[in-house]
């Protein structure tokens, strides 16, 4: 069984009064877009987003920018968000059994936890909702505004997303809403239409709909009161041994040399210290604990991929990178001509800028394992905020 999401990201930013897609908008320095997108990181195998055509080039960006777990697949709305997610639907190749999960690209605050709760309810019933009790009374009324019914509130939720379904149960509802000319007004009511259960599971009132400008300030405050009290320093150390036969890679880079670093992935002793220090900052494990060479996927794996999903986990805990010092310590080969190719490697994969990211090689002046050429260490700090 798999798992899929289809995020509508279609909208505009017409009572936000801009003409920028408001998933588009900066929320304490990211866009909502990419909040969103960041929710499902290592727990889902793919996602469809939904947009506008004209929106396209700037959600490539976005999607490229977050380094995601999962593969995107990009595809234009319809008139309305009823037709824009059977468009993402239609485009998902899944087996009746998988999970879809649907979910409003402008809802940035939802919790991984939230989504794995989802996951988890869906397996059990079939569709599930996020939902949260209702406080304010509620009351129905005439098209002259004349209140005609209150209903009871202890019976209502008010219901959010990501909404969770079997992939073959949001076919056919959609395919019967379509036969019978219903508009619902969120994917939940399509499988009511068509006589399927629908469970609502706890929500939190935090997982707002970015819709009005004061949304996106309630967002910033509850970003603030949640963010990191104070930097985070890192510390990594890592050594590998040198032998004949392995190509030589370091910071992502490959050195020509007559002996390279033995080890289960690529064995590049610079990477792995860096993404020890960055978990460590992060108080995450480390890289034996996150990627055991007990595993057979890592076996031979680029260590650039490695510190892709280790970014990926500094971010979703909520951190940023800020900076980088790693020391590489080998007698040979001469690393200062690779120096900048290094550089601008690990800066690519972390996406700051190359001024964010420093690597110095020295020798042990021919004292201890390195300086008998026996292998290579590299000691790494960083710093999260």
């Amino acid at each position: 069984m798999k798992v899929y999401v289809i995020l509508a990201a279609g909208g505009s930013g017409a009572r936000m009064h801009t003409s920028v897609n408001k998933v588009l908008l900066s929320l304490s320095g990211c866009t909502v877009l990419l909040r969103s997108l960041r929710i499902f990181d290592h727990i889902i195998d793919g996602l469809v987003l939904v947009c506008r055509p004209e929106d396209e080039e700037a959600i490539q960006a976005e999607v490229a920018l977050g380094a995601l777990s999962f593969p995107v697949t990009i595809v234009h709305g319809g008139a309305t968000r009823q037709q824009s997610v059977w468009n993402g639907l239609k485009s998902l190749l899944a087996d009746p059994e998988d999970i879809v999960l649907v979910h409003d690209a402008a809802r940035c605050l939802a919790s991984p936890d939230l989504v794995r709760t989802l996951i988890r309810t869906c397996m059990e019933t079939g569709a599930c909702v996020p939902g949260v009790p209702a406080v304010n009374t509620v009351k129905e009324c005439d098209p002259a505004g004349r209140i005609v019914r209150t209903p009871d509130r202890s019976a209502l939720f008010e219901v959010q997303t990501p909404q969770a379904f079997r992939y073959q149960d949001l076919c056919d509802a959609n395919l019967r809403a379509g036969e019978d000319g219903f508009q619902a007004t969120d994917d939940a009511s399509l499988l009511e239409h068509a006589g399927y259960p629908v469970f609502v599971v706890p929500g939190s009132r935090m997982n707002i709909k970015i819709t009005e400008k004061e949304d996106l300030m309630i967002a910033s405050a509850w970003l603030r009161s949640n963010a990191p009290a104070a930097p985070r320093v890192g510390m990594g150390y890592d050594v590998h041994r040198l032998v004949e036969g392995r190509k030589l890679i370091l910071c992502g880079i490959e050195i020509p040399h007559v002996f390279g670093l033995l080890g289960h992935s690529d064995a590049d002793v610079a990477i792995h210290a860096l993404m020890d220090a960055m978990l460590g900052a992060a108080a995450l494990g480390d890289i034996g604990h996150c990627f055991p060479d007990t595993d057979p996927q890592y076996k031979g794996i680029s260590s650039v991929i490695l510190l892709e999903k280790v970014n990926d986990m500094i971010r979703s805990a909520g951190y940023t990178l800020i900076n980088v010092d790693l020391t590489i310590a080998a007698q040979k080969p001469r690393l200062a001509p690779y120096i900048g190719q290094m550089r601008e490697k690990i800066a690519e994969t972390l996406a700051v800028d190359v001024s964010c990211i420093s690597i110095k090689a020295t020798t042990t002046e021919k004292l201890g394992f390195e300086g008998r050429e026996e292998g290579i260490s590299a000691q790494a700090v960083c710093l999260l905020l």
